[in-house]
C-alpha cells in the first residue's frame, strides 16, 4: 500500500477522533497539557491498536463483528453524547462538576466508539494481504494529531461564555450524527 493512500486512510480515520476531540475540549473548557496528551495517547493507540486487531483476526472472526459492531460505536457514542446534552440544558454549572471526558471510562469508551472502524479497516487489509505496520503507526499519528488539534479547538470554541452551551450542545449532536451516520454506513438504517 502506498504511503499516500495510507495517509488519505489515516486522515479519513481521524475524522471521528478530530469531531469527538472538539467536542471534549468544548465540555473542559481549559485544556491542560496533561489532558491533551491523555486523549490523543488513548485515541492513537486505539486508532493504532484496532486494524492490528482486526488485520490479525482476518476472516476467521469477521463475520461475527460485522453484525453488529456499528451497534457498539452508536451506543457508546450516544451515552457520551446524551450526557453533553443533558449538561448542556442544565444551565450554569461549576466548573469542579464538569466530567473531564479525558478521564476514566468516558475515555475508554470514546477511544473504542472512534476506532470501530479502524477494526474493520485492519480486517479489509489483511484480505488483500497488506502488511499491517506502517499503516497501524500512521494511522495512530494521525489520529493523535487531530486530536491535539481537536481539543483545543474545542477549548477555544468553548472557553467564550457565550458560545459554550451552543458549542456544548452542538458537540453532542455531532457525536449523536457520527454514531448514525455510521449505521448509515453498514446499511442499519436502510428499510
Amino acid at each position: 500500500m502506498a504511503l499516500i493512500h495510507t495517509l488519505f486512510l489515516a486522515v479519513a480515520l481521524a475524522m471521528d477522533v478530530f469531531a469527538v476531540s472538539i467536542a471534549a475540549g468544548v465540555a473542559l473548557k481549559s485544556v491542560g497539557p496533561r489532558q491533551t496528551f491523555r486523549l490523543a495517547w488513548h485515541f492513537g493507540l486505539f486508532q493504532a491498536m484496532m486494524p492490528v486487531v482486526g488485520w490479525s483476526a482476518g476472516l476467521t472472526i469477521r463475520s461475527r463483528i460485522e453484525a453488529y459492531d456499528h451497534w457498539i460505536a452508536f451506543v457508546l457514542l450516544a451515552f457520551v453524547a446524551q450526557g453533553m446534552l443533558r449538561s448542556a440544558f442544565k444551565g450554569e454549572r461549576e466548573e469542579a462538576n464538569a466530567k473531564d471526558p479525558t478521564k476514566g471510562m468516558t475515555m475508554v469508551m470514546l477511544s473504542v466508539a472512534t476506532s470501530i472502524d479502524a477494526l474493520a479497516v485492519g480486517l479489509s487489509l489483511s484480505m488483500i494481504d497488506v502488511s499491517i505496520w506502517v499503516p497501524a503507526l500512521v494511522i495512530g499519528l494521525v489520529a493523535g494529531a487531530f486530536t491535539a488539534a481537536g481539543i483545543h479547538l474545542g477549548k477555544a470554541i468553548g472557553g467564550m461564555s457565550q458560545l459554550s452551551r451552543w458549542a456544548e450542545t452542538t458537540g453532542g449532536i455531532a457525536l449523536l450524527a457520527i454514531g448514525v451516520n455510521i449505521l448509515r454506513e453498514h446499511g442499519a438504517l436502510s428499510f
